[in-house]
């Protein structure tokens, strides 16, 4: 049962990440105004992008999970930080995606360098 809810947690992950690491870097309209909201340039959501399209694809490279997932939880804990901070009450999605991440950190935890 465990094996298969990592599975679909990967899944579930991966489709999300890759749609929003996607659309940051593609500048759709809401992404470009999420980040001119935060305040720190465009940069970042190009960073931002590449870091979500990354670590989707590292959680399904054998060996890279923890790392894929680890870099989720960051980046997931800085969208949390920032709905909360600066953009308003809706941080729950980041904070469901954030959880499913560590999830995901904990369950290839042997993979974490020494």
């Amino acid at each position: 049962m465990q094996k298969y809810l990592v599975i679909a947690s990967r899944i579930l992950v991966s489709v999300a990440f890759l749609a929003a690491g996607l659309a940051k870097l593609a500048g759709v309209e809401m992404m470009v105004g999420t980040f001119e909201a935060i305040g720190v340039g465009q940069w970042f959501r190009y960073v931002t992008g590449l870091i979500e399209v990354g670590s989707a694809i590292l959680l399904w490279i054998p060996g890279l999970q923890f790392i894929g997932a680890g870099l989720l939880v960051c980046t997931m804990i800085g969208a949390v930080l920032a709905h909360l901070l600066l953009l308003g009450p809706s941080a729950l999605p980041a904070l469901v995606l954030g959880l499913l991440s560590a999830y995901l950190a904990w369950n290839f935890r042997d993979q974490r360098p020494v």
